[in-house]
C-alpha cells in the first residue's frame, strides 16, 4: 500500500504555524524535531483570509502530509477562516490543531466544526505533544499518500540576438493551450523591452513579471489574478517593461520564490529568457524542468550555441535537461543538421523549418500562427506541443543510450582523436 511520502525510508511532512507565539513555535519545532521525520516549517504571522493568502511553494502543496497549529485565542473568526481555507487546499493530508490557553467546550467545538482534528492547551505539555505526533505518525502510516502535480518550467534561452527566441516561447506556449488545454503562463524575462506581448497582440505595460516577483511575499492565486495579461486562446502572460532604462533588478531569491509558487498555478510555466548568462538566467535554468537552447544554422550562431553547451553541460542537472532548438534550419545556405551536432557533439532535438516571410506577417498582425494552419511551421509547433504532454510523434526522438553528459564527452573525445 501507497503511504506517506519516504526519503531514504524516512517520513516526510510539513509543519506549518499561525499566529503562534515565538515561545510556542520554537517548542513545536523541538518536539517535531525528535520525531523520525524530513520536517520542512513554514511560519506565518498572520492569519489566512479570503483577501491575505500565503503563496505556499511547491515543496508545501507537494507534501504527502503535514500539521498545521492554529492559535485560537487571538482572533476566533480568523482562526476558523485560516482552518476552512488550509482544509479545502490540503484536504486530508494535513491535520489542523487548535492551541488555545483554555479548553472552552464551545472554542473546542467551533474549531471541530471548522476541521481541527486535534485540540492542545497552551502552555503545551510536552507529554500532550508527544502522544499528538507519535498518534499522527501512526495515521500516517495506514493512509494512501496523495501526490499532487506541479507544472513544469520550460526555460528558452537564445545562443545569440535573433535567432527567434521569443517567437518560439509564444507559439509553444500558445499552442500548449490551444491544442491540449493546458493553463499555461509565459513569462518574458527580458530586463526590458521584450517582444512577447507585442507578438500576442497584448498591452503589457501592467502585467510585468518584475512586479509580481516584487509582490512574492504576499502572492496567492486570487492576487496572481491581477497581475497577468490574458490572451483571447486563453494563455496569460507576464511581460518584461517597455521602457528603456531606470529598471530595478529583481532579487534573485525572490524569483526563485516566484517561480516555485507558479509552478503551482499552472501546468507549464514558459519562460522567454533574457540572452545572456547571468545570475537571473541561472535562477530560471535551475528551476527549469527543460531548457531549450535556440540557434539558428549560420556560423555565429553555432559558434556562440557550441560555447553555451560547453558551459552548462557541467552545472549539475542541466545537461539531462538540456534540449537543442535549431530554428530555421531550412533557410538558404544554411550550415546542415550534420555539421551542427558535430560542431556542438550533441543532438538537435528539435527541427524548426524557415518560414520568414508568414512570422513577420504574424508578428506585425500581432496574430500568432493558429494551429489550424496547414503550413509546415504550424505541423512542427504541434509536434512539439505533443511531445510535451505525452502524445506519441509522427518523427521518432533521437534516442538516448547514454545521457547527455556522457555522449557530449565521448563525442568530445572522438573529435579530439
Amino acid at each position: 500500500m501507497s503511504t506517506m511520502s519516504q526519503k531514504n525510508g524516512i517520513f516526510e511532512a510539513i509543519v506549518i504555524t499561525v499566529c503562534i507565539k515565538p515561545e510556542i513555535a520554537d517548542r513545536l519545532v523541538e518536539a517535531v524535531g525528535k520525531m523520525p521525520w524530513l520536517t520542512s516549517f513554514s511560519h506565518l504571522d498572520a492569519y489566512i483570509s479570503r483577501s491575505r493568502r500565503p503563496a505556499f511553494g511547491p515543496q508545501v502543496k507537494a507534501a504527502s502530509a503535514g500539521i498545521a497549529f492554529i492559535d485560537f485565542d487571538k482572533d476566533h473568526d480568523e482562526a476558523v477562516e485560516t482552518t476552512q481555507y488550509l482544509t479545502q487546499t490540503f484536504g486530508s493530508k494535513i491535520a489542523i490543531i487548535a492551541v488555545a490557553a483554555h479548553q472552552n467546550p464551545d472554542l473546542i467545538l467551533m474549531a471541530m466544526r471548522a476541521g481541527c482534528t486535534e485540540f492542545l492547551q497552551s502552555p503545551i505539555k510536552e507529554r500532550a505533544l508527544s502522544d499528538t505526533l507519535s498518534r499522527l505518525e501512526r495515521q500516517w502510516s495506514v493512509s494512501p499518500a496523495r501526490n499532487p502535480q506541479s507544472g513544469s518550467i520550460l526555460a528558452l534561452l537564445g545562443a545569440k540576438g535573433g535567432v527567434g527566441t521569443t517567437t518560439l516561447a509564444v507559439h509553444l506556449a500558445m499552442y500548449l493551450v490551444a491544442c491540449h488545454h493546458k493553463r499555461v503562463l509565459l513569462i518574458d524575462n527580458h530586463s526590458e523591452l521584450g517582444h512577447a506581448c507585442v507578438y500576442l497582440g497584448l498591452d503589457g505595460t501592467h502585467f510585468l513579471f518584475s512586479e509580481v516577483v516584487r509582490n512574492v511575499s504576499r502572492l496567492d492565486s486570487e492576487l496572481l489574478r491581477g497581475f497577468v495579461a490574458k490572451h483571447s486562446s486563453g494563455l496569460e502572460v507576464l511581460s518584461s517593461p517597455d521602457a528603456s532604462g531606470g529598471i530595478k533588478p529583481m532579487d534573485f531569491d525572490s524569483v526563485a520564490k516566484t517561480l516555485d509558487f507558479l509552478r503551482t498555478e499552472y501546468d507549464y510555466v514558459v519562460v522567454d529568457c533574457d540572452r545572456s548568462f547571468d545570475e537571473l538566467n541561472q535562477t530560471v535554468i535551475v528551476a527549469a524542468a527543460r531548457l531549450y537552447l535556440v540557434a539558428t544554422p549560420e556560423v555565429g550562431a553555432i559558434r556562440d550555441l557550441s560555447r553555451y553547451v560547453d558551459r552548462l553541460i557541467h552545472i549539475d542537472d542541466s545537461a539531462e535537461k538540456l534540449h537543442v532548438v535549431l530554428n530555421r534550419f531550412t533557410s538558404p545556405f544554411a550550415i546542415n543538421v550534420e555539421q551542427v551536432e558535430k560542431a556542438i557533439r550533441l543532438p538537435i532535438n528539435i527541427k524548426i523549418p524557415n518560414s520568414y516571410p508568414e512570422l513577420v506577417k504574424s508578428e506585425n498582425l500581432g496574430e500568432p500562427i493558429a494551429p489550424t494552419s496547414k503550413s509546415e511551421l504550424a505541423a512542427e509547433f504541434i509536434r512539439w506541443a505533443d511531445s510535451l504532454v505525452g502524445i506519441s510523434q509522427s518523427e521518432p526522438p533521437v534516442k538516448k543510450s547514454k545521457g547527455l553528459r556522457a555522449l557530449w564527452a565521448s563525442k568530445s573525445l572522438a573529435t579530439q582523436s
